[in-house]
């Protein structure tokens, strides 16, 4: 009898999309000098706040700290120095650590002579953060290294920096990795340079006089910006960096395992190629290949890995501004991050596997996968996030009020990212100590849509309450 009642409700509650129950992080920017980072539930209600006094340079993340709970959940959060040494879209400074009450732990700040850091930071599962930074080049520097042209009257050259910065124990940050893009460049143009080279036969380098360098009217004046790296995200399972080019209309993967002399170099590192290119994707004209119907991004930003047990486990996602969609494709890559290539052609693939609806964005923006398949994707312009089903249907939205407000990147972290901050029995849904009948009868009701959400419901802890749950509830309860 008891088999044929659950047969029944799963007839009654087929499993369909709905809305990923989890937290979200995002800080609103378009105003100059204070900010603030919220965390908020799907009913909108505010879960966390924090407040800063320097605007946001992109999104920022949340990572657990030395212990379990959320009284240790640690917010990293880049931000706009006040006097940038170079300027241009994107423009930060620093990044800070902050605790879940808003005290400082550590900061680090990349804005001198040499570099500036800009857009994106990437927390590592260390507690390290990786830093995006513009390289300053001399016009004289550029040319010694092949560039024809320079676009800008600051006769310079930004190049790209990478650099891992640690915390320590005096507040600061310390350079414990670090990698350039000045050492992994080729060019055909003055067979006299070391870099010379057949460009389509060095799709691993990058061909120093692609694109423009800057101009005189980006934001804030003139500017030197060549690549224009809007994102960095972090794949642990390979120990590999992918960077999004918003200039160069592609996405580059890079090799993390080296020390720094190898990034600095052409070997070493589990990819035996050191700091060279291991896959790129989007615009392969870049190198030489293909042709323009392989030019497939453009403008993108937010390129990330999907994580291992969510629908798409490793590829990619990211939001093409070009395209006004965020895409998602699977990468020519084996099981130990080796990735193929065939002689004289571009890298795969030839074309997504899912794209949005349609959401345009000039600046920035992005697109994150949950645990059961819909996808998180930001309209910075209109500070608007929404939750889109595999479909396209909008299971979720949240529009930030305000005039000029704008959303780099929001994020959605599940409940049990925060494990301590409601300490429940999975299964008590009445939470009165006891997993019976009774928190069957609730959970039904919240599926029904006649309780609200409650954590204990979602059994599996798959971010949805469903039949799912119901089953593993009286399982439970016919095995205690």
């Amino acid at each position: 009898m008891f088999k044929r009642k659950l047969f029944i409700l799963c007839l009654l509650f087929p499993l369909t999309a709905e809305v990923f129950e989890g937290y979200t992080l995002f800080t609103p920017g378009g105003q100059s000098g204070n900010a603030t980072t919220y965390l908020k539930s799907n009913d909108l209600s505010d879960f966390n706040t924090w407040s800063h006094s320097n605007s946001p340079a992109s999104m920022p993340y949340l990572i657990a700290g030395d212990e379990a709970g959320w009284e240790n959940t640690l917010l990293i959060y880049p931000y706009r120095v006040n006097n940038p040494t170079m300027e241009s879209g994107g423009v930060g400074g620093g990044v800070q650590c902050l605790t879940w009450d808003g005290n400082l732990i550590w900061s680090h700040t990349i804005s001198n002579t040499n570099y500036q850091h800009h857009h994106d930071v990437e927390p590592l599962p260390n507690g390290n953060v990786l830093m995006i930074a513009w390289e300053k080049k001399t016009s004289i520097e550029a040319y010694a290294a092949g560039r024809q042209t320079i676009n800008n009257s600051l006769n310079q050259m930004w190049a790209t920096a990478i650099f891992e910065i640690q915390g320590n124990n005096n507040g600061g940050g310390d350079v414990v990795w670090e990698w350039h893009i000045w050492d992994h460049l080729v060019q055909d143009a003055d067979s006299g340079d070391d870099n010379y080279g057949v460009v389509a036969d060095h799709p691993e380098l990058f061909d120093i006089n692609n694109g423009n360098v800057g101009s005189d009217n980006g934001p804030g004046g003139a500017n030197a910006d060549w690549m224009h790296f809007n994102a960095i995200s972090y794949n642990s399972e390979f120990d590999q960096i992918v960077l999004s080019s918003r200039f160069q209309d592609e996405i580059f993967v890079i090799d993390h395992s080296t020390t720094t002399e190898e990034a600095a170099s052409h070997s070493g590192g589990n990819s035996g190629k050191g700091g060279d290119f291991l896959y790129r994707w989007g615009n392969p004209q870049n190198y030489d290949r293909g042709n323009n119907a392989d030019h497939i991004l453009g403008d993108q930003h937010g390129i990330n890995w999907i994580p291992e047990g969510y629908p798409g486990e490793g590829n990619f996602i990211l939001f093409n501004n070009g395209s006004n969609e965020a895409v998602e494709f699977i990468p020519p890559v084996d099981q130990n991050g080796n990735y193929f290539i065939e002689d004289n052609q571009p890298y795969g693939p030839d074309d997504t596997i899912w794209d949005s609806p349609s959401v345009s964005t000039q600046m920035q923006g992005g697109a994150f996968r949950q645990p059961n398949g819909n996808t998180l994707v930001t309209d910075c312009d209109s500070g608007l996030i929404k939750e889109y089903s595999d479909s396209g249907s909008i299971e979720w939205s949240y529009s930030h009020p305000g005039n000029n407000s704008t959303i780099a990147r929001a994020q959605k972290y599940k409940l049990d990212h925060f494990d301590n901050i409601v300490n429940v029995l999975p299964g008590d849904v009445n939470n009165d100590g006891l997993i019976n009948i009774l928190d069957v009868v609730s959970t039904v009701n919240i599926v029904l849509g006649m309780a609200d959400w409650v954590d204990a419901a979602d059994y599996n802890d798959d971010g949805v309450i469903n039949v799912l749950d119901i089953v593993s509830i009286v399982n439970v309860i016919l095995n205690s």
